[in-house]
């Protein structure tokens, strides 16, 4: 039987453990959305596939604390970044490539500062999947299953922090292209929204 691949075995991993589950669509389109932002600039494919797939490993139900109060301060970075050198050196990923794995999972987040190229992809793709309409039915999704978004007003602040902040974080220009149309469409969705609703909370 010929040996399984480490990247059939990382996608096989996040399918089973991406839970709830519609957190596992966000693997393969952050992963083919910083592909895209690379354009025709070399990359190391290894690195930035680990890293996508992996990134988001501590968020999951089953990897994140149950009680609500340990949630609430839950830092999910320490524990994505052990247990994916954990697994990926388990299931044969390059060593010498793990410490790249690490930086683009450690700085993928709006504020983190990236500086592999790698990283710069994850970063930004991973700030792109926050604005447009995948950006809000991932928010979403999340209402009335997360303690931060109970009702659907609840989720309205936050896609308006992410219209109003998240584009100046871009550090590609070919991200900043993606983003313009992304962010009207969201902009435009929270105005019918608050239009529709008028003064009543939803």
């Amino acid at each position: 039987m010929s040996e399984i691949h480490w990247r059939d075995s990382v996608v096989e991993y996040i399918r089973t453990e991406a839970l709830p589950v519609d957190k596992f669509g966000h693997q393969p389109r952050l992963y083919s959305l910083a592909v895209r932002l690379a354009e025709e600039n070399e990359f190391d494919d290894d690195v930035l596939f680990a890293a996508a797939w992996m990134h988001d490993l501590g968020v999951f139900l089953g990897h994140r604390p149950q009680d609500a109060a340990a949630l609430a301060c839950w830092d999910h970075l320490p524990y994505t970044l052990t247990r994916s050198r954990e697994l990926l050196a388990e299931w044969g990923f390059p060593a010498s490539k793990l410490e790249a794995v690490a930086e683009a999972i450690r700085t993928h987040q709006p504020q983190g500062k990236p500086v592999r190229f790698e990283a710069v992809l994850l970063h930004d793709a991973d700030i792109l999947e926050q604005l447009g309409a995948i950006g809000a039915l991932r928010t979403i999704a999340k209402v009335g299953r997360d303690t931060r978004f109970p009702t659907f007003s609840s989720v309205l602040p936050v896609l308006r922090q992410a219209v109003e902040l998240l584009p100046a974080k871009l550090c590609l220009e070919s991200a900043r292209k993606l983003a313009i149309p992304r962010v009207a469409l969201l902009a435009s969705f929270l105005a019918a929204a608050e239009h529709e609703a008028g003064q009543i909370m939803f």
